[in-house]
């Protein structure tokens, strides 16, 4: 496999793993694939796809070989780039024996010739040409918009759609568009390599559903709760001036935007399903293009944010983020993060730690959090008058003030969510730890995932005053473990919360 460290390829190698493959992936930089969990199950050989000899070495041996790279976004060259790396795949992969060679490419529309083409989906087209042309039998997928969190164009989707609630757009919003599951993708990618010899052709992929791209956006708005979008469509914006628009308005570069707008003006509809004769339906169905979108906000809905996306455990769904996906991939995810070393035990900070909120107070600017809770009870939210179930210990699913435990680690680690009425989504975490030196540290983080402009305006509004507030609680928290550990120095003392000064926390 080539691509490995792809948006598609990083996922696919987990699927043929699963199926009983033996894996090998050739990479550029096979220190990019090392964060995968499945990097110690394949096998990773160094090599460029414009390299002869690297390409032919990690042939070899090889029945199948996936072709799943191209040269987006690496400048005006890339059609060429992208020509002569996949003659030389389809050389060597005749001369190593290979039996097949699958391609994922771009859904093209009928009718119009290749010239006339957008040139990433020229290029896609000229890659599929070349397979099918050689001696190796080919299976070469072609599929418009993937739906899963780290698609590139659903990326875009998502960004354009949160952060512009109305939008004067370029005329292509109209242009009809057949998205397609990333599950549904891995399922024909899978099955290809299982085809028998003789079928050697490209083959149209696609969900159930046809929409325009302003369709996409106001159904991805419903799907995420956010109000319904205003977009008015004009023609005088070309695809180079949509692709700096969207460059500007989302954090997909420009050198991966500009290209993919400048395809949207096609019309890209599947005029065959004849793949399902091979590979049959995915489990169930092709997966309707509102619960794709369902999956690919499913790591947001259920609070699975052990990080910004780029450091979590391997998903398990093909629409969550991989820790390999880009920085822009994900959605918007704020965070404010604080460590400080604690001159104290790790049980005596985690013991404040697990104590925080009720009637302990929250370590910082106590006046700051009872006017947030009256602002929260005057618009409906729960505000602080929930306390805490027990004034020491704290279980996954306890109400706390208005957050709620959500994770807990006992003596390590507390996940708190907000059920305050906010326009997003909010977590705090604190931590006890032990460093290589054995000192303590404590280390804290909040995380905010915004819900449209509205959500990103709010943290900005706030971001001043979390050097305040957090830094704040930060500090008090550090303290209150030290001064537990010089009250308990003294012999068995009051307990941690007993003593003055320990309650809320002024600093």
């Amino acid at each position: 496999m080539t691509g490995a460290s792809g948006y598609i390829g990083g996922r696919l190698v987990r699927e043929l793993l699963r199926a009983g493959h033996l894996v090998r992936c050739m990479a550029r930089s096979p220190e990019k694939l090392r964060d995968h969990p499945w990097a110690e199950d394949v096998q990773i050989v160094r090599g460029d796809a414009t390299d002869p000899e690297a390409v032919a070495a990690a042939m070899r041996g090889v029945d199948v070989a996936y072709y799943l790279v191209h040269a987006l976004g690496t400048g005006s060259a890339f059609e060429e780039t992208d020509r002569r790396a996949a003659r030389i795949f389809a050389e060597k992969a005749h001369e190593a024996g290979v039996r097949r060679i699958v391609y994922l490419g771009g859904l093209t529309p009928p009718g119009v010739p290749e010239e006339s083409l957008s040139p990433h989906l020229r290029s896609r087209a000229e890659v599929g040409r070349v397979f099918l042309d050689g001696p190796v039998p080919a299976t070469v997928l072609r599929a418009a918009v993937v739906i899963g969190s780290g698609s590139a164009s659903f990326e875009m989707l998502r960004y354009l759609t949160e952060r512009l609630p109305a939008m004067v757009t370029p005329s292509w919003v109209n242009t009809r568009i057949q998205p397609i599951a990333v599950r549904d993708v891995l399922h024909c990618l899978v099955g290809s390599a299982s085809m028998p010899p003789e079928v050697d052709r490209a083959f149209d992929i696609g969900g159930p559903d046809v929409l325009t791209y302003k369709e996409m956006m106001r159904r991805y708005a419903r799907v995420a709760g956010l109000r319904k979008r205003l977009i008015v469509p004009v023609p005088v914006l070309t695809p180079r001036l949509s692709g700096l628009w969207i460059g500007l308005v989302t954090p997909v570069p420009s050198a991966l935007a500009r290209p993919l707008a400048e395809s949207l003006r096609h019309e890209v509809v599947c005029r065959e399903t004849d793949i399902t004769r091979w590979v049959g339906y995915p489990p169930g169905r092709p997966m309707p293009f509102d619960e794709a979108l369902e999956l690919a906000l499913r790591r947001v809905r259920e609070a699975r944010v052990d990080t910004r996306w780029s450091s979590a455990a391997y998903p398990g769904a093909p629409s969550d983020p991989l820790p390999t996906d880009p920085d822009w991939a994900g959605g918007s995810l704020y965070h404010d993060e604080r460590e400080l070393e604690v001159e104290a035990s790790r049980e005596s900070l985690w013991r404040v730690i697990e104590g925080i909120g009720g009637e302990h107070g929250w370590y910082s600017f106590p006046l700051a959090w009872a006017v947030r809770g009256r602002m929260d009870r005057f618009v409906g939210g729960v505000g602080l008058r929930r306390g805490r179930r027990d004034a020491e210990r704290l279980r996954v699913g306890d109400s706390l003030d208005f957050w709620r435990v959500e994770e807990i680690e006992p003596g390590r680690s507390l996940r708190l969510r907000a059920e305050m009425r906010l326009p997003g989504l909010a977590w705090l975490e604190m931590s006890a730890e032990t460093d290589g030196e054995g000192r303590t540290r404590y280390r804290q983080r909040a995380l905010f995932h915004p819900r449209g402009l509205l959500g990103h305006a709010y943290w900005w509004a706030v971001a001043p005053f979390h050097a305040i507030v957090f830094g704040g609680m930060a500090r008090n928290i550090a303290r209150a473990a030290a001064e537990a550990d010089a009250w308990r120095d003294f012999g068995d003392g009051p307990r941690v919360h007993d003593r003055p000064g320990d309650r809320s926390t002024g600093g």
